[in-house]
């Protein structure tokens, strides 16, 4: 039977399935953008939080370190207060440094993102910035020249800033399955940048997590609260001394 035979009844229909579909759509596309939009608005609190302390505390009491990261240092699939940049945070007060910790880390970020956002970030003076960014780089298989050139301009952008900024590169690799040939260039990114710009290296953010079972969600990519602590303490024995020097 024709389209323009068909019972009123029929045609009703067909019309209010593809209204429903269009409304399933347009329902997915607000909670994707949802999701976004939390994941920056609390980077805005973090921000917004540490400008109050370091107002409450008097100007030049407080420094800042702002870590610049990614799901991990969001903390994906943890609590907040259990993601290494809050475990930092807690070994920083602990050794009474006077630095207050901003995490800007945005979930599935990449390094082309961070440069995006970071004009917003530095709208305050920072003095130490932990770049933990170029994960979701490797893992979407981009470029490693694209990744080096995006570095280059987060560490270029930070100085043109605040010339005094100290920055801390978290270096990572990727897992096998990638590809050795991916997996040898995408790894020397970091100490490069970090040789070419003069900036202190963590070697490896994940190293002792990665690739074990038990320190690591199902997804065997974002740590559990133990993979965390671990990963902190590898960031701590890099991160302390240079909290430490005097800052210029």
């Amino acid at each position: 039977m024709r389209d323009g035979h068909q019972p009123r009844a029929a045609r009703q229909e067909r019309k209010n399935v593809g209204h429903r579909r269009c409304s399933a759509l347009a329902v997915l596309r607000r909670g994707l953008a949802w999701v976004g939009l939390l994941a920056l608005v609390g980077v805005a609190l973090a921000v917004g939080a540490a400008e109050g302390g370091a107002s409450a505390n008097g100007v030049g009491t407080r420094r800042t370190l702002l870590v610049l990261g990614d799901s991990l240092a969001a903390g994906y699939g943890v609590d907040e207060s259990q993601a290494f940049p809050s475990l930092l945070r807690g070994k920083i007060e602990a050794a009474g440094l006077g630095f207050e910790v901003v995490n800007a880390g945005v979930s599935g970020d990449t390094t082309a993102g961070g440069l995006r956002r970071l004009n917003w970030l530095l709208r305050r003076p920072v003095d130490v910035v932990l770049v933990e960014l170029g994960g979701n780089d490797g893992l979407r298989g981009l470029p490693p020249d694209a990744t080096r050139s995006n570095l280059l301009a987060i560490v270029e952008g930070l100085h043109r800033k605040n010339p005094k900024a100290r920055v801390v590169l978290a270096g990572m690799q990727m897992p096998p399955n990638l590809g050795e040939d991916y997996g040898r260039r995408f790894a020397a990114i970091f100490p490069e940048v970090a040789r070419d710009k003069g900036l202190v290296l963590v070697p490896h953010l994940l190293e002792g997590v990665g690739g074990r079972p038990e320190l690591n969600l199902p997804d065997q990519i974002h740590p559990t609260p133990a993979g965390h602590a671990l990963v902190a303490s590898n960031v701590w024995v890099v991160l302390k001394p240079v909290l430490e020097a005097p800052l210029p």
